[in-house]
Order: structure tokens, then sequence, then C-alpha cells
């Protein structure tokens, strides 16, 4: 994470809480030292960010700090409280723990009267969480796909076979009873979509694949979006 990546989740985490955070817990949550949380918070101060506290009793940023140019009607702001609900119980926990961060720093700059229909919102999701595996390595893949790298993984098929693959991920798709990998399968040549159950480890090359993501789906979709699946 870059300085300037750091400074603006200081205040997004500040922003989004309405009690004071300590320099402990903003530490946890950034990954720095707590030497660099307090040097932050003194460079935002100094750029005018109106944080109020101490190290003795934690950080907030004052309320109508940084508010966003752009405003929600109440369906933008239903639609997007019901998708970040759907992520927070259907995704990996990383993902799920980004998408509460985001309904709260959106309640966080919202009028009250609108931050009061998210946080009291009638519509709710299920939770199936116990029928899906929270596969450890979701987090590798999402990253991988995003980066465009080759990942390697410990594969059985639907027929119980076991095999060493390298696949290049463009795609997942979160259904409510199993996740699916859409890939290229070095091993076959041909586009192929691997059960996330049936993934025994996965790692990250850290590799470059020779297509960029955009082409690959696109030549995916052509060929058959619903094809050939082990």
């Amino acid at each position: 994470m870059t300085r300037a990546s750091r400074l603006l989740r200081l205040l997004d985490l500040l922003r989004s809480r309405r009690r004071p955070l300590t320099g402990a817990r903003l530490s946890e949550r950034l990954g720095v030292s707590l030497r660099t949380v307090y040097r932050d918070i003194a460079l935002l101060r100094e750029q005018g960010a109106d944080i109020e506290g101490d190290p003795g009793t934690g950080y907030m940023l004052r309320h109508g700090y940084l508010l966003p140019s752009l405003m929600f009607d109440r369906d933008e702001l239903e639609a997007l409280t019901l998708g970040a609900r759907w992520v927070s119980l259907q995704a990996d926990r990383e993902l799920a723990q980004a998408a509460n961060d985001a309904l709260q720093r959106l309640a966080s700059v919202l009028p009250d009267a609108l931050r009061l229909e998210i946080e009291t919102s009638g519509l709710l999701v299920p939770n199936h969480r116990q029928q899906v595996p929270d596969e450890p390595w979701l987090p590798t893949l999402r990253r991988a796909i995003r980066d465009e790298h080759v990942v390697a993984m410990h594969y059985v098929d639907l027929h119980g076979n076991s095999s060493e693959r390298r696949v290049w991920p463009f795609a997942m798709a979160f259904f409510s009873h199993v996740r699916l990998m859409a890939a290229w399968c070095e091993l076959r040549q041909d586009f192929r979509h691997f059960r996330a159950d049936r993934v025994l480890s996965l790692v990250d090359s850290g590799q470059r694949y020779g297509v960029r993501r955009p082409t690959l789906m696109r030549r995916w979709r052509d060929q058959n979006a619903y094809g050939s699946r082990e």
C-alpha cells in the first residue's frame, strides 16, 4: 500500500466510526506501526483534516469532512445496501469485510435520514453460509484474477481424478450452493470451469498470463460461456 493510499484509508476509517479509534486499532487495521499512525495523523492535520483526539483517548474525524460530491436516491441506496449485505454473507472473509466497510463508509457521509434508511433497511439476504465452504485461497484467486496471474492448483475432478493444473483464471461465479472458477487450462488447452470445493490447494505463480483478461472473457463468451466443467 502506498503512503497516499494509506492516508486515504486512514481518513476512511476515522470517518466511518462514530466513536474514537485508538492508535493501536488503527495500527492493526492499516498494518503499520503505531509510530507511523501518529505521523500520518499529524500530516493529515497539517493538510487540514479536522481530526479530534489524542493518543490517550483515540481519534475521530469531525462529521462533515470530505463529503462526497454525489448523492444517491432511495432506490440506489437500497440496491447498494442489498448488494453489500449479499457479499458480506456469500463471499470470502476479506471481501465480506470490505463490503461491510464500504457500507459503513457510505453511511458515515450521508445525511442522518438517509443513513437511518441504510441501517434499518428491510431488504435482507438469507444466510446460506453453512452450505458453501469458506475456501482459504479465495482472496489469492481474486487477486490473481485482478492481476492476470497464472495460478497453480491441485484439483480433483468430477470422477475423483487428482491432477496438478496451471490455469489462467479470469472470472469467479458465486452461486448459492457452489463457487465456480472460469479459466484457461494449460493442461487441456481449452476453457474449463472448476468447482471451488474440489480445489485442494492454490497458489499464485506471480506470472502474467499471455492474453489480457478482457480478451479471454470475450473468447470464452464466444465459444460457450457454459462449456466444459471438471
